[in-house]
This record gives structure tokens, C-alpha cells and sequence, in this order.
């Protein structure tokens, strides 16, 4: 994620700030590229997996606050044969302190867009891009020297999360999705939600537009107070370009139903089988908000990886 963006904005201006940064890693590392942790003289914001790692690391980062602003080096870590740890994998580092003055890239800086760190003698040259390719490093082999380049997407991509209801469980579900990487559009027709900052009620008669309107990458959930709405959306979202899932709550008797209403209304085998319902990992058994919230969202994140 990008949570080190906001410690840079906050911190480092203010007070010598050491950056860690995970450049590339293999096997069994705690942490992959990309992974970033803040080390101030007095505090620690974030982590590269704890243990033996990162001990050494603030350690080197905190020794280098005592160089001028802009310094850099690049360390190698062999977690095994070096630190002990069991994972035994290999990650390489940068480590640099923080130059205040060359910070401006930080306001262009948001999720998705592409950040070239350049690597000058005295130190790393950062602007933000939407045109340049993400580039690769290796744990092994030779190490970034002055001249040399990296191109990364900030943070992760998030995938758009298109949530219909804004009762308990889809509070919930917006909630815990805050720290993770999705992009919530989130709708219901009921003007009491107004107040909830993030919910956009749209008309009834309307709220099928926002189903059409979803990417295709993303995930639909259908949580709405009204049997009749969820149907609505259900039929609206399985009528459209596939997209990565769509969710309806309910018992699996609901889903039943709805399939049996489904099938009459011409909605064919494969399309219907587009549908989960009901929604979550299996074994959470659980009918609490933030226990149908985590199931749910811990389902969406195994879309990451399918």
C-alpha cells in the first residue's frame, strides 16, 4: 500500500527522517519490493517484517541520519546465513536520508501512477510518471549504482469495489476496506445515508446505471434493505460484461430463489453461475457486521491471486 506517502507528508519534512525500501526480494523474504518503513531518531513508522531484518535496518537507517540529507546506500541481506531467520530468502534494501528540499514529487504522488527514483551520487531523484513501464530488480547480482533507474507503481492497484447498501454490514464492509487495496464506489437509495461520507444516493430508478457503469475488474456487492432491490441489481449485474465477482447476501435459500426468478427471467446457466451468494469465506460462520465484513473482504482479496 501506500501508507508511507502520507508518514513522508506528515514526518519527514519536520524532523530527519531515514527511508527503508525494499528493492527486490526472493525466497522466503518477510516482506516483497516495494515494502517501505519510516525511521525517525525517536520513532518507527511501518515495518519489512520485523525480526533480525529489520533490527539491522533501523539500525542502518538511524546511523544515517548522522550523514547529510540525500545520502543513500544499498544492503544486501541474506536472512539465513547472514541474520538467523528461518525464512531463509534474500532481500536487498535502500536505505537513504531523507532530503526535505527534494520532496516535490510528493504532490503528484497518489495510488496507480508510476515513481522514478533516479539514483544520483548524493541522492535518489524521485519524480512521478504516467507514461513509464515499471522495471525489476533483482535481490542478487550488482547492486543500483549513481545513473541508474527504478520505475514502480505506488502502492498496490486497487481493485474497484462496487458496494449497494449502507446499513450495518455494508458500514462495515466500507470500514475495514479502507486499508486495503480497493476502490470503493458506494451507493444506496435511501437519502437518511447522506450523511455517511463516501455514500452517493442515487434514485432507484437509477441505481441500475451504477451496476452498467462498473469496470470490468470489479467487484459488485449486493447488501441493500430491499429484497426487491437486491434482485434489481442481481439481474443488472449478471446482464452486463462479465466483471470479477458479484456478491449477494442472503441465506442460500435467498440464492435459490433468487436463481429459480433468475432462470425465468432468461438469465442463462452461465451467467448465473457468475453469482455468489450467500457471500464470504466458507467456515465464517459468524452473522456480526464485521464478521460478514472480514469474510467478505477476505474473499475479494483471494481474487488477487485466482
Amino acid at each position: 500500500m501506500s501508507e508511507w506517502l502520507g508518514w513522508l507528508r506528515r514526518v519527514a519534512g519536520k524532523t530527519p527522517s531515514a527511508l527503508i525500501s525494499i528493492l527486490a526480494s526472493e525466497g522466503s523474504a518477510p516482506r516483497g519490493a516495494g515494502t517501505r518503513m519510516l525511521v525517525t531518531g525517536e520513532a518507527l513508522y511501518g515495518t519489512i517484517g520485523g525480526g533480525q531484518l529489520e533490527y539491522r535496518a533501523v539500525e542502518q537507517a538511524r546511523a544515517i541520519l548522522a550523514l547529510p540529507p540525500g545520502h543513500w546506500r544499498v544492503q544486501d541481506y541474506p536472512l539465513g546465513p547472514l541474520l538467523g531467520q528461518c525464512c531463509g530468502g534474500r532481500v536487498r534494501l535502500l536505505i537513504e536520508h531523507l532530503d526535505p528540499s527534494a520532496m516535490d514529487w510528493l504532490t503528484e504522488a497518489t495510488d496507480e501512477r508510476i515513481l522514478v527514483s533516479t539514483f544520483q551520487p548524493d541522492w535518489v531523484d524521485r519524480h512521478v510518471s504516467d507514461y513509464t513501464l515499471p522495471s525489476s530488480l533483482s535481490a542478487r547480482g550488482d547492486r543500483p549504482r549513481a545513473g541508474d533507474s527504478l520505475a514502480e507503481i505506488i502502492g498496490q492497484q486497487r481493485r474497484p469495489l462496487y458496494l449497494f447498501g449502507a446499513g450495518h454490514v455494508g458500514q462495515a464492509i466500507a470500514r475495514h476496506a479502507a486499508n486495503l487495496p480497493f476502490r470503493l464506489s458506494w451507493f444506496d437509495t435511501r437519502p437518511v445515508f447522506e450523511t455517511i461520507e463516501g455514500v452517493a444516493v442515487v434514485p432507484e430508478a437509477a441505481i441500475e446505471q451504477c451496476v452498467a457503469d462498473a469496470p470490468d475488474d470489479a467487484a459488485i456487492l449486493i447488501l441493500t434493505h430491499d429484497h426487491g432491490l437486491d434482485y434489481r441489481l442481481t439481474h443488472a449485474a449478471l446482464s452486463r460484461s462479465p466483471c470479477a465477482y458479484i456478491g449477494l447476501i442472503g441465506s442460500a435459500t435467498k440464492g435459490a430463489r433468487f436463481h429459480a426468478r433468475l432462470t425465468r427471467d432468461g438469465i442463462d446457466t452461465e451467467a448465473r453461475a457468475r453469482l455468489t451468494s450467500p457471500i464470504g469465506v466458507q467456515g465464517v460462520t459468524g452473522k456480526e457486521p464485521d464478521v460478514i465484513a472480514i469474510a467478505v473482504l477476505a474473499q475479494l482479496l483471494q481474487l488477487r491471486t485466482a
